[in-house]
């Protein structure tokens, strides 16, 4: 059966939004329920749902992955972008955002707001798009609507405002008033897809309503001169005028509407179908987006007949399919088997079989209007945040913001053999969620994963194992200590050997110097008289500098130093370049013990951004990592908190601090300088590098 395409007015893109658990993926799945497009709801639980499918989302009972389903409701399509609330996986989410017109923040009914919510919102005022509030959970216990709503004009704005008012709570819980049209919606118990009949307002709910009809309408009225008139004389606004003034408030940013639901019973749901319809934008309403042509910035409009820029927001592989490009199209239309120009990466692609998601499911169309979301297979080099074209342009589009990872991890293989295996999923991992990396680091001789959190951390191993079949081991990075030396010493280093035949002989006298921090290396070249010829001083310096790689203190690399040939002696025949390389480094072994080596460890600076109340705790936690507090500066209703702390006090910090300010506050670091660490770090260094050094003889 062939699949119906939709005109750019007839599409709503909604990104679903909120802190984890408070219900998006099973009212996804309930509003697909409602509006036909699956047969029956599913379950988070069961594995079921139509947005968390695969393997790692099945087994945690947790949305990992950002994905997309759709529902035809009436002559309009809504394209529904379930997305993680963990903040370990907030790539993801910001990726949903980029790519949608409106967004839903849900809030549980019973915990109010919570630091996902705070995130979702700022997600939001970064792209700018209209946002509605779901209190969500309204049928479980302690649900408390007027609480949330509290809650959300004080953390948010005054101009939030419901748009419905609840029937009844927690189990208790059986409808709304929609303040709109003034009836009661009272929901279907036997039914999941959110049907409702319409009655009178209940007798006891009346005062309710009419405060809080009074208060929307005279919010939705302060946007409009000509509706504000029309209310003082009438009282009244007629409801289909006050869902269009809403829609353009809303795209404004001078109304946030708030509904209720309770998506387990699917209560909500169709109610929410008809408010995306009736107050959400389509694409050619939407927040217009820019783009780059060269250095020339242009506007798009989503118009078919406009350039083709489309951005890809994810990236999944499939057995036996292989890698699928999911894209929001900004602007042009993609036709069936057409080819685009990959403007970011500088390459053509075929778009040979578009197709429009359903969760894990696709169905091919045979064209793809402007503002639509759309998902191809095998696209030759094309990856996350990539923009794909028209033949022979050079548009792109602005690219994902995704987070910085904040925490790392060492990872090995846990057979011999492996290697290559775990690289190659590593890489694959890496172009299928950005804020992943992975690469070998040749000083710490240790392959380091980088991501957004343990969790994050801890299911793209779980990842690697599933589908590339590897065993892998983690273990902490090692911090990248340095060396350097306190006083001048100076000795020999001297090379000889004779085996029959030609003999090698090196004859070096250097001298070792401290130099001031961060000055790096200085070699000097003292020889007079030419005994060690010229040609040969160069290979002394590079004896030392090998030498150097591996200190005296714990075998890390020697910095800030200045190193002097001063005198030797050489052999007509039996010198040679390798002979005085040899007798640098061994002139080096012999007099860095004598230089008062000191072990260096890296300083870094941390900005940490909380708020007020965990101030305290958290500048605690840092004195005990040895940090030094350098001063605070207020950042809105937060404050940020300088320090300068060790690197290998700040292992596991991101889940520390979660801890600490319930998952409120943020960090960021940088490198400041090398310190002179103290006696019992340098002991703690030396102990481990001799164990290392055991094992790697085992």
């Amino acid at each position: 059966m062939a699949v119906k395409t939709y005109t750019t007015e007839a599409i709503r893109n909604v990104v679903f939004l909120g802190h984890g658990g408070t219900g998006k993926t099973t009212l996804v799945d309930a509003i697909c329920f409602s509006g036909g497009a699956t047969t029956r709801k599913g379950s988070v639980t069961d594995g079921t749902t139509v947005t968390d499918f695969t393997a790692e989302e099945k087994s945690h009972t947790i949305s990992i992955n950002t994905a997309v389903a759709h529902v035809g409701w009436g002559d309009t399509k809504v394209n529904l972008i379930d997305t993680p609330g963990y903040l370990d996986f907030a790539g993801d989410a910001k990726a949903g955002v980029r790519v949608a017109d409106g967004a839903v923040i849900l809030v549980d009914a019973s915990a109010g707001v919570l630091v996902g919510t705070e995130n979702s919102w700022e997600y939001c005022e970064e792209r700018g798009i209209p946002r509605v509030f779901v209190v969500s959970m309204m049928d479980k216990e302690n649900a408390d609507f007027d609480s949330v709503m509290g809650e959300l004009h004080e953390e948010f704005s005054k101009d939030v405002v419901p748009l419905e008012i609840p029937i009844g709570s927690g189990e208790g819980f059986k409808g709304v008033v929609d303040l709109l049209s003034g009836r009661a919606r009272v929901f279907d118990p036997k039914s999941h897809k959110g049907e409702y009949k319409e009655e009178s307002v209940p007798a006891e709910l009346q005062d309710a309503y009419s405060a809080a009809y009074q208060e929307l309408v005279e919010a939705i009225a302060a946007t409009d001169d000509a509706l504000m008139e029309e209310y003082f004389e009438k009282e009244t606004i007629e409801p289909t005028r006050a869902a269009d003034v809403l829609k353009a408030a809303m795209k404004a940013g001078l109304i946030y509407p708030v509904v209720c639901a309770a998506p387990d019973r699917g209560y909500g749901a169709r109610g929410l179908l008809e408010r995306f319809v009736e107050i959400m934008p389509s694409p050619a309403e939407a927040v217009h987006e820019k783009a780059k042509d060269g250095e020339v910035e242009l506007e798009l409009s989503a118009a078919d007949d406009g350039p083709l820029a489309a951005l890809v927001f994810k990236t999944t592989s499939e057995p036996h399919v292989g890698e699928l490009s999911y894209f929001r199209i900004f602007s042009g239309s993609i036709d069936a088997g057409v080819s685009a120009q990959n403007t970011t990466r500088g390459g053509p692609e075929k778009l040979g079989h578009p197709a429009v998601p359903q969760g894990k499911d696709r169905a091919e169309v045979a064209q793809l209007h402007a503002g639509d979301i759309g998902v191809v297979a095998k696209l030759r080099d094309t990856h996350t945040g990539d923009t794909l074209a028209g033949e022979n342009a050079s548009l792109v589009l602005e690219r994902i913001a995704f987070p910085d990872a904040d925490i790392s991890i060492a990872v090995k293989s846990a057979k011999r053999g492996d290697e290559d295996k775990i690289s190659t999923g590593l890489h694959k991992i890496h172009e299928e969620d950005p804020t992943f990396s992975a690469a070998f680091d040749p000083e710490l001789g240790q392959t380091i994963a980088r991501g957004l959190g343990e969790m994050h951390l801890e299911m793209a191993i779980e990842r690697l194992k599933r589908r590339f079949g590897v065993e892998v081991a983690t273990e902490p990075p090692r911090i990248p200590y340095r060396e350097t030396f306190t006083k001048p010493a100076e000795g020999q280093g001297r090379y000889k050997k004779q085996t029959g035949g030609r003999g090698q002989y090196g004859d070096c006298w250097i001298r070792l110097s401290p130099l001031p921090p961060g000055s790096g290396y200085e070699f000097k070249n003292a020889i007079v008289g030419g005994v060690i010829p010229g040609k040969f001083v160069p290979s002394v310096d590079k004896g030392v500098q090998e030498a150097a790689q591996k200190g005296v203190v714990a075998g890390y690399n020697v910095v800030d130093f200045r190193a002097e040939v001063y005198d030797g002696s050489h052999h007509s025949v039996d010198s040679s370049d390798i002979a005085f390389k040899v007798a640098g480094s061994l002139a080096f072994k012999n007099v860095a013990p004598e230089a008062g080596p000191i072990l260096l460890e890296p300083i870094y600076e941390v900005e940490v951004t909380v708020p007020d109340e965990y101030m305290g705790d958290v500048m605690g936690d840092l004195n005990q990592r040895r940090g030094k507090i350098l001063g605070m500066e207020p950042k809105g209703k937060k404050q940020v908190v300088k320090a300068q702390v060790p690197l290998n006090e700040m292992d596991r910090y991101s889940s520390t601090l979660r801890s600490i300010t319930q998952g409120r506050g943020s960090y960021k670091m940088s490198f400041v300088a090398y310190e002179q660490a103290p006696p019992n770090i340098t002991e703690k260094v030396k102990e481990e590098a001799a164990a290392r050094e055991e094992e790697e003889k085992k």
